[in-house]
């Protein structure tokens, strides 16, 4: 009878290895779960000298193919620094699915999709996953080598479906997971692009007037000896700041200028690798009028419909809430799953530590209450999630209807500063031609 290595979870949630001797795969799930163990991982031990076939003979083990080394003739391999799209992740998902729900073998529809990609990073992926696979290395097994691709979510999520036998429908719910996933966050990008802009946009100009500009009503005010009011002087000398005429100044103005937005964004970097400055950031984030509101709504549709749709693929609840933690991509709401993960592993609810942490509106904690009552969580959790889908385009527009009046303001506070500093002068100097 042939012998199955399994990994899985114990009730209080901590990890457990083993063997067990069964007919099948499915038969080594019913007595792991018989232990009171929720597996995570199932997989056949290779017999000495061939590995066990279904009828429990042997076959003879074909050959591990010999790794590709290098490039092609007439190839050159360039490392390639950027992270792999998540567009190209998505649409090999959406493909893999339709050719696993055709009925094709899973090693021929991998190497299809190993012939459509392009040269590059995630081909060699793809090529080292179809090695993988030929010498008989689970699919999931072989995605987790690869995690700057496939995430922990993802492999985890493809050995839910190899354990129960239904891959091609567990990748169908990633490739619509990633989609909306990426729909939301190029909803949230596609809004700033406008504001970010005009705001740069207004700062070249502004900048190129201080550069510019100001210098020459400068030397025209000097040639009268008009007596400059303390606006118009304080104009000047932020004119000579930008340009670095200032004697006791090393830096020129229009440097710090170019090099200020990169600089909070490395601090910002920088600061989030800390535990304590994520833990300020993302909670000053959350209480900052209107963008708090977008995060919020951002952060649980994120955390919803990733815990949903590992819940509905057939991950152990405990190991479901760790990925989600992992990925919430907001230290508030890890903190939150952290208490629901340890209220569920001593035997309490979802909803109530949720409820404590007061980090989700009375609404999303009632209906993932009423989930767990009616033994739905997992559709609740979607229900959840396309609400707050709906909710981020309204926030998003709300933000946008606050900022475009702002920048309006703001731009024309400055416009109009700039022209009342050079005209204020230019009206005593036109005083005093009258008076002489």
């Amino acid at each position: 009878m042939p012998t199955y290595q399994y990994e899985a979870l114990d009730a209080g949630g901590k990890p457990q290895k083993g063997v067990v001797d069964a007919s099948s795969s499915d038969d080594a799930i019913q007595q792991i779960r018989g232990q009171g163990f929720f597996p995570t991982a199932v997989r056949q031990q290779n017999v000495k000298g061939g590995d066990a076939d279904a009828g429990g003979g042997k076959r003879k083990k074909k050959p591990a193919k010999a790794k590709k080394k290098g490039a092609k003739k007439g190839e050159i391999n360039i490392p390639n620094p950027f992270p792999i799209q998540q567009k190209k992740i998505t649409q090999f998902t959406r493909q893999l699915s339709t050719l696993q729900d055709a009925g094709l073998p899973l090693l021929r529809s991998l190497q299809i999709l190993e012939m459509q990609q392009k040269h590059g990073k995630f081909k060699s992926i793809i090529s080292a996953i179809v090695e993988d696979v030929e010498a008989g290395s689970t699919l999931s097994d072989s995605m987790a080598k690869h995690p700057k691709a496939f995430n922990r979510l993802y492999s985890k999520m493809v050995n839910a479906g190899e354990i129960g036998g239904v891959i091609d429908l567990i990748l169908q719910r990633l490739a619509n997971f990633m989609e909306k996933a990426q729909r939301l966050k190029a909803k949230i990008k596609g809004a700033m692009i406008y504001p970010v802009v005009v705001l740069f946009i207004a700062v070249v100009i502004v900048t190129g007037i201080m550069y510019f500009v100001i210098p020459k009503f400068q030397d025209i005010f000097n040639d009268f000896e008009v007596e400059l009011p303390k606006l118009t002087t304080a104009l000047i000398n932020a004119s000579a700041w930008v340009a670095g005429t200032n004697p006791d100044q090393t830096i020129p103005g229009y440097a710090v200028i170019v090099a200020f937005p990169f600089l909070v964004v490395a601090f910002f970097v920088l600061i989030r690798k800390t535990n304590f400055g994520r833990a300020a950031v993302d909670w000053t984030l959350l209480k900052i009028p209107v963008l708090g509101s977008l995060v919020e709504k951002t952060s649980v549709a994120r955390f919803t419909r990733t815990l949903g749709t590992l819940i509905s693929a057939g991950v152990p609840i405990l190991e479901a809430i760790n990925i989600t933690r992992e990925t919430a991509g907001n230290w508030v709401y890890e903190r939150a799953l952290t208490r629901v993960h340890d209220s569920i592993r001593e035997g309490e609810t979802f909803a109530e530590p949720l409820r404590e942490s007061k980090v989700c509106d009375s609404l999303v904690v009632n209906m993932i209450d009423v989930g767990e009552e009616t033994g739905d969580l997992d559709v609740m959790l979607m229900k959840v999630a396309d609400n707050y889908d709906e909710e981020v385009d309204v926030a998003v527009q709300a933000l946008l209807s606050l900022l475009e009046p702002m920048l309006v303001v703001v731009l024309g506070l400055v416009v109009g500063t700039i022209v009342l500093a050079l005209f204020l002068p230019l009206v005593s100097m036109i005083e005093s031609v009258s008076a002489n």
